[in-house]
């Protein structure tokens, strides 16, 4: 039977052991997350936001509990399938955009079909196809050098989607950006996540982020304190 709820954790604990001491970077989460929602998670640096993208998609092993992505358990996949299930089925947005300086915006957005063995020239014409839906088709050509903190932001986006990911985990996609820039980055994210019906998880501590989402989780020490919809 098929569930609307895309994203399920229970009783996720995460536990950072250096030897000399242990840290609780998670104590006891449970997150469900329904097909199509945007969901914001807040909270002050330290609380555990980060922790948790990483846990729920799979980045980081949890370790106590259980997160299943589409009916899938995270438990039960080896690295390998891990990995090749956020190829195939997510996209990710970080706030260092972390593109390749030595590539174009449009061979930096197509890199990951190609990793995915698409077909060279399929891959480019997704990447431009996604370059255009992010407003950056005249780009194209440009490195990440040539580009302003929000167009290379846009790439970064582009190159999240171009796969058509059912999920995509955002960690503060606005961090580096100015107030007006970071309003037209969550703009494109609502905007996409309207059109394409994609789920989005979005990390920040910007009260402004979390007015766009369709809910908001406000975390503290490892823990949900809060749950609440925005006003719009």
């Amino acid at each position: 039977m098929k569930t609307d709820v895309i994203i399920e954790g229970k009783n996720v604990h995460k536990t950072y052991d250096t030897g000399r001491i242990k840290v609780q970077a998670l104590r006891g989460v449970d997150l469900s997350v329904k097909r199509g929602e945007m969901v914001s998670i807040m909270g002050p640096s330290g609380c555990g936001k980060t922790t948790l993208l990483n846990c729920f998609s799979g980045i980081d092993d949890m370790t106590e509990g259980d997160v299943k992505i589409e009916g899938k358990s995270l438990r039960e996949m080896s690295d390998n399938e891990k990995t090749d299930h956020r190829a195939g089925r997510m996209g990710f947005i970080f706030q260092a955009y972390n593109l390749l300086p030595v590539l174009t915006a449009v061979e930096n957005v197509e890199l990951p079909l190609l990793v995915s063995a698409v077909n060279p020239r399929m891959a480019r014409e997704k990447a431009i196809g996604i370059l255009e839906v992010v407003g950056l088709e005249k780009r194209k050509n440009q490195k990440p050098a040539e580009l302003s903190g929000g167009e290379q932001q846009r790439v970064t986006i582009a190159r999240s989607l171009v796969n058509n990911p059912a999920i995509v985990w955002a960690d503060e996609p606005t961090g580096n950006l100015d107030a007006e820039t970071s309003g037209q980055i969550m703009e494109l994210l609502c905007r996409m996540n309207k059109e394409n019906k994609q789920t989005f998880v979005i990390v920040s501590h910007d009260p402004a982020v979390g007015e766009m989402a369709d809910r908001v989780l406000k975390m503290r020490d490892g823990v949900f304190e809060k749950e609440y919809v925005p006003l719009r």
